[in-house]
């Protein structure tokens, strides 16, 4: 096992942003240093090796960034999930509620396999609602999603309830300080 960095060290906590009464929590200082970036990758290929993954899906956009390099390290697809509208040919699609209204993911239907273990991942978990969107994806195209992985997670804006039953992993979590 490799040595822990202080991911709080480098992501900035900004109030009122993007309204007045958030508190935004910003990776882009994990994106900057390369210690941390290299720390957040190493985490998800240690954790997951031993699992026999079939696949990586990544949700748009910051999920890209810490799925590809693991799903390339691991030496498994790396699966693109996407907002409505953003891939050609035919999709699986998934309905999820916003904080006011709604929004669409996809994902390519060739590119989820049949029976095959799936992580997903992205930048931070908040509500869950994006991510509980992609793991229907993934069991629509007949797979099983293997766990869930989150740089950053927010607990007390209740995303264990949402994701209950998934395999659930954080590096940093945030309490609503």
């Amino acid at each position: 096992m490799r040595a822990e960095f202080d991911l709080d060290a480098v992501i900035r906590k900004i109030p009122d942003f993007p309204k007045p009464g958030i508190l935004f929590y910003d990776i882009t200082g994990i994106l900057r240093s390369p210690q941390a970036f290299r720390h957040c990758v190493d985490r998800i290929v240690d954790r997951y090796r031993p699992a026999g993954l079939g696949g990586v899906a990544a949700i748009e956009a910051r999920g890209f960034v810490f799925a590809a390099p693991a799903a390339y390290a691991l030496g498994v697809p790396l699966i693109l999930v996407r907002k409505k509208g953003k891939l050609p040919g035919q999709t699986l699609r998934a309905r999820f509620a916003l904080e006011y209204g709604e929004d669409e993911i996809e994902v390519h239907r060739a590119d989820v396999v049949a029976g095959a273990e799936i992580l997903v991942v992205d930048d931070l978990i908040a509500t869950g609602g994006t991510l509980k969107a992609a793991c229907s994806l993934i069991e629509q195209g007949g797979a099983r999603v293997a766990g869930i992985f989150g740089v950053v997670g927010l607990p007390f804006l209740d995303y264990q309830r949402v994701l209950e039953g998934y395999p659930l992993t954080t590096l940093i979590d945030y309490h609503g300080e």
